[in-house]
């Protein structure tokens, strides 16, 4: 380790400088713009995918073609990142690491333990995806961040039998770090939906940090299948007793919170688009959304969230309006949107679909249509109203948003279907459009996403959702001021003594 470039770092922290930060498996920047907004300098992001990456240096690098690249952290080394970026020392180049690298890098090798791999090169032989979790230390080790943020799924606290985050915190302490993990629901800190997460933050040892976790600023009760997410990882966690040390208990939201962001919080004030009447105009078609026709809000009163969202300080609304304000061009069920109830998930739109198909079917046969059982008609009329998929075999493929609730996690399957998260507004009768999906994860409006409809949902299906991201950066720059601080009235005394000698 060399020591003088921590004493550089906190010399240049003791100036009021901006904290430096590298965002590894940076996704559009997620977490990059929660840096950003609580005093984070964002200075250089690792990103493979092509678009995710554009993105990235579209929203913080004003496109500059240097942060705006694909990069295959397998296949650069931190040296060569610098090159890229135009820096010239890499151990002086950032002052914090955030990311987590995918959780396939986690995948069982043999029976060696993460803590373990980088003595054990050859395990990679069976499972190559490890190596992003190499050279994630990698990074770290060679970057010498005074902090390191790393974000993951819950069931990394039981990856086949190994409590991931544990052994990470082991690995950065033997890197000269104290490190610490919880989980973290984004619904806790303002953001429209709830999402489940495990977040670990550790701090070089010359700091003498101790690492803690913001407290919520919302109020929920966590449907069934989120606590129940929780307490499987913490029940995974009681059983691996012995490598749960560093797990500290989530700051826990109390009822005199204001109540958490609804969907229709988030979305209410957007313009309508009413799918049915559109497809009946035929104004809209099948083929790619491109974001290039605004379209302006309109004059519905706005949300507290919306407002955040309307002028999040440097990604404010464009004033030519929202350009991806665009939805998918599912005819077959527009209807059916409409017929659904809130919180109705696949097994009850198929069983109303199949009655919206007897009904037509009656009206058919009331009109002189001969249309018997097995027909191609009748299959036809069939196939024109009611889904193929099994109802007993995808129960969670489809579901209709309550208007009065934070929305269920986003997922980057947003990018194939969005079946996952139907408008509440049956008028509407839709899946969500890009920027509803933007807004549920808390993006602001001026925030950009590089290319079409199906990329823009999956970059922001995989991204830590930015406010809960900036609740964790806000809470890590007041500690690592108080430590700067500390250490500086510390090391005081000790320069006066040498001056006087």
């Amino acid at each position: 380790m060399n020591n003088d470039a921590i004493v550089r770092k906190l010399a240049r922290l003791r100036t009021g400088a901006k904290p430096r930060v590298l965002d590894l498996f940076a996704g559009c920047g997620g977490i990059s713009i929660g840096f950003e907004s609580a005093g984070f300098e964002i200075v250089g992001a690792v990103e493979f995918d092509p678009a995710a990456a554009e993105s990235h240096g579209l929203n913080f690098h004003n496109g500059a073609e240097a942060h705006s690249q694909a990069i295959d952290i397998t296949k650069t080394s931190p040296a060569e990142l610098c090159l890229q970026l135009g820096l010239d020392n890499v151990e002086d180049a950032f002052d914090v690491v955030v990311g987590g690298p995918p959780c396939q890098a986690f995948a069982r090798v043999g029976r060696s333990k993460l803590r373990e791999i980088e003595e054990h090169p050859e395990a990679f032989i069976h499972d190559p995806r490890a190596q992003l979790y190499k050279k994630y230390l990698e990074y770290v080790k060679a970057f010498q961040p005074l902090a390191v943020l790393m974000e993951n799924v819950p069931d990394i606290l039981n990856h086949g039998g190994q409590n991931i985050a544990e052994q990470t915190c082991e690995v950065l302490e033997a890197k000269g770090y104290s490190g610490a993990y919880t989980l973290l629901n984004s619904a806790f800190y303002g953001v429209p939906q709830m999402r489940e997460r495990m977040f670990l933050i550790a701090y070089r040892n010359e700091l003498g940090a101790k690492v803690s976790f913001p407290s919520p600023t919302n109020w929920l009760v966590l449907p069934p299948g989120y606590e129940g997410s929780r307490s499987v990882a913490l029940n995974a966690l009681r059983r691996l007793e012995n490598e749960a040390h560093s797990y500290i208990v989530p700051p826990a939201a109390t009822q005199d919170l204001p109540p958490a962001v609804t969907a229709e919080d988030a979305l209410g004030d957007l313009p309508a688009i009413n799918a049915r009447e559109l497809l009946a105009a035929g104004k809209i078609t099948r083929g790619a959304r491109r974001f290039d026709t605004p379209v302006s809000y309109g004059r519905k009163k706005t949300s507290a969230y919306a407002d955040l969202m309307r002028n999040w300080p440097g990604h404010e609304a464009p004033k030519e309006g929202l350009t991806d304000h665009v939805i998918r061009y599912l005819p077959r069920d527009y209807a059916l949107f409409a017929r659904m109830n809130p919180g109705d998930q696949y097994p009850q739109a198929h069983a109303h679909a199949v009655q919206m198909f007897e009904e037509q079917l009656a009206a058919a046969r009331a009109r002189g249509e001969k249309l018997t059982e097995g027909s191609a008609k009748y299959k036809a009329l069939w196939a024109s109203i009611v889904p193929p998929y099994d109802a007993s075999k995808f129960p969670n493929k489809w579901r209709k948003m309550w208007r009065d609730q934070p929305a269920r996690t986003l997922m980057a399957h947003l990018g194939k279907d969005g079946y996952s998260h139907i408008h509440y507004d049956s008028k509407q009768a839709r899946t969500i459009s890009v920027r509803e999906a933007a807004r549920l994860q808390s993006f602001p409006d001026g925030f950009r996403f590089s290319g079409t409809m199906n990329p823009a949902f999956k970059q922001i299906g995989n991204a830590v959702p930015p406010l809960l991201a900036k609740a964790l950066a806000t809470q890590m720059m007041q500690t690592i001021k108080l430590a700067v601080t500390a250490k500086e009235m510390a090391d005081e005394p000790r320069r006066a003594a040498a001056a006087v000698s």
